[in-house]
């Protein structure tokens, strides 16, 4: 997964994600972003995502199987390079709860994976606390809003998982 870190990043892709990362990115972005997402990615057929080609990030479309409903649920997250696979954080934009995927993750850690136009299965585990944090510092090296999640979500831990593939 070719990733560029937020310096390395074109002037571009830095405004972006200096804009995603502040409260009125956040009020923008939070109820759109997965509509933009979702189109973007039925259009390329599922190469690209609104967040890969605004903010240049890795993005991960992921699909879990719904904890309460069992029906497919996919979404595009924040792809962080890890050497198992591709690890995403529970972020939810700073919210003070858990985004839906992540419970999805813990109920069922069975999930496809499109990454770069490529697709997978993938078995998801909760990161290690040590794990934990170097995908943090690796996620807030390539979008340092992450720093600024973590201050909203206030005493929520946000966690992360690493997607291992089948």
């Amino acid at each position: 997964m070719p990733t560029r870190s937020f310096d390395d990043a074109s002037a571009f892709h830095r405004a972006m994600r200096a804009l995603a990362g502040t409260k009125a990115g956040r009020v923008v972005f939070r109820p759109t972003a997965h509509h933009l997402d979702r189109l973007v990615s039925r259009l390329s057929g599922g190469k690209y995502s609104f967040a890969g080609l605004a903010a240049g990030l890795p993005t991960v479309v992921l699909t879990t199987t719904g904890a309460k409903s069992g029906k497919p649920r996919t979404v595009a997250l924040l792809g962080i390079p890890h050497p198992d696979g591709v690890a995403i954080v529970a972020a939810n934009y700073g919210d003070a709860k858990h985004p839906g995927w992540y419970y999805n993750l813990k109920a069922n850690p069975v999930a496809g994976v499109t990454l770069d136009g490529d697709t997978w299965d993938a078995a998801a585990r909760l990161a290690t606390p040590g794990e934990r944090d170097e995908i943090w510092a690796n996620g807030v090296g390539l979008y340092p809003g992450l720093a600024k999640e973590e201050q909203w979500a206030g005493d929520r831990r946000i966690e992360a998982f690493i997607l291992e593939r089948q």
